[in-house]
């Protein structure tokens, strides 16, 4: 799995490669998205499917990479680190715990 950072810096690329793929959608939905993709400020559909997709997407591998650290500080309690050495740890590393 990649690191939050490299998945960071792939995303801030200007030209990442786009590949094409085909989904089934109910046509009202469709009809929706044409509806107010240009009141939210989209050229279109589907650029405001792809910023639906990266929201849910961001967001539950947000969940995923906290419920990992939340894994691994248990882990290290339980081999008897310090909370105050793990609390040191995750600053140092800038990263959070919920």
């Amino acid at each position: 799995m990649k690191t939050v950072n490299e998945r960071l810096q792939q995303r801030l690329k200007k030209n990442r490669q786009m590949t094409t793929i085909s989904i089934r959608m109910p046509e009202d939905v469709i009809d929706d998205l044409k509806d107010i993709a240009p009141a939210l400020g989209f050229s279109g559909y589907q650029p405001l499917i792809r910023a639906y997709i990266g929201q849910g997407l961001r967001k539950d591998l947000a969940q995923m990479e906290n419920s990992q650290l939340l894994t691994l500080t248990e882990s290290l309690r339980k081999h008897g680190v310090a909370d105050k050495v793990i609390s040191a740890a995750v600053a140092e590393a800038k990263l959070k715990i919920a």
